[in-house]
Order: structure tokens, then C-alpha cells, then sequence
């Protein structure tokens, strides 16, 4: 159970000091009695804001196709992002929405979602070694002994110490390849192709984990059972 006020602001509805106002003005009930308290307690379940029920009062868990052109970043600087494609209220939740992991502004595909903060941490983690399936486009042919070459765990990326985990490889044509990583350093897949003199011209994530977009449009996302992680 939690206050009314901080409910309401935890939830994107509005600032805590709105919050009051609206339980003042007699907006929000709890189970079907009116509250003029903004202090009281109360289930999520019981409260409801102008007659509809609260907008998902627990947790969010989001499978997002991410197009390019936006940034995984909440800073303004940064430029557009992939939270201007979420409702208004949502953007506004705090713990607040963030990405598991991140996509670059040049690479689209599959990106998670979600204000579970420890799932954030556990997905991320290299310790638990989650499957990330990428494919690329590169500027010249590549040669199948690129596999050997990734899956050694000797590939040392520039400005490193530590080399790259082994990641599997596998030639889809001339110069399109799918690149399979357990981690997630910066720009990892571009500076992987970089270290064996090849540029990536396009990038995008088809898989994470077991979870694919399937025909989810670019742009669009869907919701996940909130323990489809066992969370």
C-alpha cells in the first residue's frame, strides 16, 4: 500500500503537489469512497482516478522494434529518443523507463524496456552471459575465417586491455554477417568489424535472449509478462 499523493506522482499522473489537489477535489476514490486525504494508504487495485482504473500501477516490461534515428539516452542533448514513441504518463513513472542495454542512434532492432531496476542490472550483467544476435552490412567481402577469428576470445578491441568474449559468426552473404555477443561493451559489433578492417554500414538486433520481433513494426512495441524473466 502506498500514499495517494505518491502514488498518482510515482505513476506519471501528475506532481505530488497535483496530486493532493486532485484527492482535495474529490477525483480520486478508493474502493468506490471518495478520498479527501492525499496521506491515506491505499491497494493499487482499489484506486481509481476519475472512474478509470490506475494505468498499470505495477511495474512495465516492453519489447520495443527500435528504428534509427533515436538515442537510448534520456538526455535532452542527446537528441530525439526512444521514450518520445511511449505515452506521455509513462514517461513520466518513477522508478523511470530505461532501456536494458543500449542501441546506438545508427542501429535498430530489438530493445528492451522496463522500470524494474534489478532486471536492468541482471540483464546487463556479463556474468549472466544473456545471448544478443545482431546482423550486419559491411563495406567489404568478408571471409569465413572471420569465425575462427571472433569465436577465439583473443580479439582485442582498441583502447582495451581485456579482449572480447568468444562470439559466434556467421556469413550471410558477401559482406552481410549475423554476429552472436554474451556482452555489451561500447559499440561493441561496429568496433569488432572495425578491429578486422571492415566498417559497418547498417546494424540491427534481431534477437535478445530467446525474444524476437516477429512482424512488430518499426517504431512499434508490445508488452511482456512481467515474470517473463522470472521477475
Amino acid at each position: 500500500m502506498r500514499r495517494l499523493d505518491q502514488l498518482l506522482a510515482n505513476l506519471g499522473y501528475c506532481s505530488r503537489r497535483q496530486a493532493r489537489e486532485w484527492v482535495e477535489a474529490g477525483r480520486v476514490t478508493v474502493a468506490g469512497r471518495p478520498m479527501d486525504y492525499f496521506g491515506a494508504k491505499a491497494d493499487e487495485a482499489d484506486v481509481r482516478v476519475d472512474g478509470e482504473p490506475l494505468d498499470h500501477p505495477g511495474s512495465l516490461l516492453l519489447l520495443m522494434h527500435k528504428p534509427t534515428g533515436l538515442v537510448c539516452s534520456h538526455e535532452e542533448r542527446e537528441g530525439p529518443n526512444v521514450y518520445s514513441l511511449l505515452p506521455e504518463r509513462w514517461r513520466q513513472r518513477n522508478p523511470a523507463v530505461t532501456s536494458i542495454g543500449r542501441l546506438d542512434k545508427d542501429t535498430s532492432g530489438l530493445l528492451l524496456l522496463t522500470d524494474i531496476s534489478p532486471l536492468v542490472h541482471r540483464l546487463t550483467s556479463p556474468k549472466n552471459k544473456v545471448p544478443k544476435v545482431y546482423r550486419a552490412t559491411l563495406d567489404r567481402d568478408l571471409t569465413p575465417d572471420l569465425a575462427a577469428r571472433f569465436a577465439s576470445g583473443t580479439l582485442l578491441l582498441e583502447g582495451e586491455k581485456e579482449p572480447c568474449a568468444p562470439a559466434e559468426f556467421k556469413l550471410l552473404g558477401p559482406r552481410e554477417a549475423e554476429l552472436t555477443l554474451t556482452e555489451g561493451r561500447y559499440h561493441q559489433v561496429r568496433r569488432m568489424f572495425a578491429a578486422t578492417g571492415s566498417t559497418v554500414l547498417t546494424l540491427h538486433r534481431a534477437k535478445f535472449g530467446d525474444l524476437e520481433l516477429g512482424d512488430l513494426p518499426a517504431g512499434q512495441w508490445r508488452e511482456l509478462p512481467l515474470d517473463y524473466f522470472g521477475t
